[in-house]
């Protein structure tokens, strides 16, 4: 070490002979060129007292000037902040960087292995270059061992109209920022892959596979990428207002349980979020209101609703042992992945109803091609029987045999049909409003018109009717008077004009074997030849069993309804 230390005098030239000040005799004066010439010497000097720049000298150095003016300034800067030379080293670095690179001096060190060479991830792949080049700022990303995110900011510094030598270059650290962003693509990716299905696999998938299927993949991605450990949602059931539990994980039985319903009051937290659409972060358990245990010693909670086209159909809940164990940062997560996730329980409901209204077409298809043969089957049978009894009874019991048969036909049609298509698994708007008086209701259509009987088993059969047809009124007297106690009819649907008879006459025979005659009949308006109306309802006919052409669906299923109830009472 040399016997005084050094002060660095910043002069135009060492042949400088302007005024300097009086140091101490202690203290030796060396002169240096350039203001970055005294911050480079100084920083690497480790005998230098300081810096001593002339108010002159200040003003020539333009921009280095006013940076060195606010270097304490620039200290206290949460970003770093480098002034770099033409070959990328630095002249000077703030506190930050300092910090941000373990503290050693950075002057004289090359800006990226200062960094620890880190990977340039663009826009910009050679920021500084550009920036000299250009005479522009250039903003540019780094990577630093897979951790650690900077965003660069290099800005020239211009003196005069020669090109710039030096740079400015801010460093922000960007790290949250970039691991949010990674963070958010990947529970987009994971939300997007809960019903990533195959068509193989959603032809062998049955319903409780699709559910467990999709609450697997809930919980891996909400345990492994969200890192939330209990876990419940609920479905909303539009009619009830009911929020069914679909998955509970770490919360106690009773509380998974409980029912619960979408409304903002005495039904929790979950009940309000699915009331209101509205996401709810509770802090502190014990200081909330609205919260209802869901485990023992939670603290605070998280609850977002499911939402799909606007429209809440269900709830995500999570919880954790610790107060205030949320941020919104989480909230935005979970957000974020229970939308994608009302798009996948969609997709899946989709699915499965696409695939319950395909069973539901090939039955109904199957139905529609069996249904009137097995009604010639059933109508030639009881032909035979009428000219057979008092003949042979066994040929009558095998026509018996046969009638049964022929019945049970349509029968394990419409249970396999049931079968495959659940009503859980059929769409809310596709299902018939439930009619349980029609339920197993035998119903007998006699018509000449096939489009009728036809419609009469499409309609009536999708209530749970059992359905026979005849073409005239001899053979619908016939079928009546075959059938065996446990296959009476319960309503007689017949047209006023038929092919034989008219429906007062029909009327009239069918009170010959029952009693009374639970008659409906169908006519178009304004035509009643021969008055069959009035004579009919002289005869005992219902005042109200009358359909006039055409009628809608819920008229026909009413009247049956209460012609039904009128034979139950009597």
């Amino acid at each position: 070490m040399s016997a005084k230390p050094k002060i660095l005098c910043v002069t135009p030239s060492t042949g400088w002979t302007g005024p300097l000040p009086e140091f101490p005799q202690l203290s030796e004066c060396v002169l240096v060129p350039t203001v970055f010439d005294a911050i480079r010497q100084s920083a690497a000097d480790e005998e230098c007292l300081g810096i001593y720049i002339p108010e002159m000298v200040i003003e020539q150095a333009g921009d280095a000037g006013n940076l060195l003016r606010q270097a304490q300034i620039l200290d206290g800067m949460p970003d770093g902040l480098v002034l770099l030379d033409a070959d990328n080293c630095i002249i000077w670095a703030n506190q930050r960087l300092h910090e941000w690179t373990g503290g050693e001096s950075l002057v004289g060190q090359g800006f990226y292995p200062a960094l620890q060479n880190p990977e340039i991830l663009g826009p910009d792949f050679c920021p500084f270059h550009t920036a000299l080049a250009t005479r522009q700022p250039s903003t540019s990303r780094l990577r630093v061992n897979d951790a650690t995110y900077y965003q660069t900011h290099a800005a020239p510094l211009l003196n005069g109209q020669g090109a710039p030598s030096f740079l400015v270059v801010t460093i922000r650290d960007i790290t949250d920022e970039m691991l949010e962003q990674q963070k958010l693509a990947a529970i987009h990716k994971a939300g997007m892959a809960l019903a990533d299905l195959t068509p193989e696999e959603i032809f062998e998938m049955e319903i409780d596979d699709r559910i467990e299927l999709l609450k697997s993949n809930i919980l891996h991605y909400t345990q492994d990428l969200l890192n939330f450990d209990v876990i419940e949602i609920r479905m909303l059931d539009e009619k009830t207002g009911k929020l069914t539990p679909l998955l509970s994980v770490g919360i106690e039985d009773d509380a998974a349980n409980r029912q619960l319903f979408a409304r903002p009051q005495d039904n929790g937290v979950t009940g309000f979020v699915a009331a209101t659409g509205k996401s709810y972060l509770c802090e502190d358990t014990t200081e909330d209101p609205l919260y209802i245990c869901g485990f023992q010693g939670a603290r605070s909670s998280l609850t977002v609703p499911l939402v799909l086209h606007d429209q809440v159909i269900g709830s995500f809940n999570v919880e954790s042992p610790e107060p205030r164990a949320f941020t919104e940062s989480d909230l935005q997560f979970l957000e974020i992945f229970a939308r994608d996730l009302a798009v996948s329980l969609n997709t899946l409901e989709l699915l499965v109803a696409q695939k319950a209204n395909a069973a539901q077409e090939s039955v109904e298809a199957i139905h529609r091609a069996v249904a009137l043969p097995v009604d010639e089957i059933l109508n030639d049978a009881v032909n035979v029987m009428e000219h057979y009894i008092g003949h042979d009874p066994a040929v009558v019991e095998r026509l018996q045999h046969i009638l049964r048969n022929a019945r049970d036909i349509k029968r394990v049609i419409q249970k396999v049909g049931r079968n495959m298509a659940p009503t859980e698994a059929v769409p809310a708007s596709q299902q018939c409003a439930a009619r349980p008086k029609l339920r197993d209701c035998r119903v007998l259509v006699v018509d000449d018109d096939v489009g009728v009987r036809d419609d009469a088993h499409a309609l009536l059969e999708r209530y749970g009717c059992i359905v026979e047809t005849a073409h005239e009124g001899a053979e619908a007297v016939n079928m009546v008077r075959n059938s065996l106690p446990d296959q009476r009819y319960d309503v007689i649907i017949s047209a006023i004009r038929l092919p034989d008879t008219s429906g007062h006459e029909l009327l009239l025979k069918l009170k010959e074997v029952m009693d009374p005659v639970p008659m409906v009949l169908m006519t178009g308006f304004g035509y009643d030849p021969g008055h069959s109306i009035v004579k009919a309802r002289q005869a005992g006919l219902h005042p109200n069993a009358v359909l006039y052409k055409p009628f809608r669906l819920d008229q026909l299923l009413e009247t049956v309804e209460m012609i039904h109830d009128a034979r139950v009472t009597t």
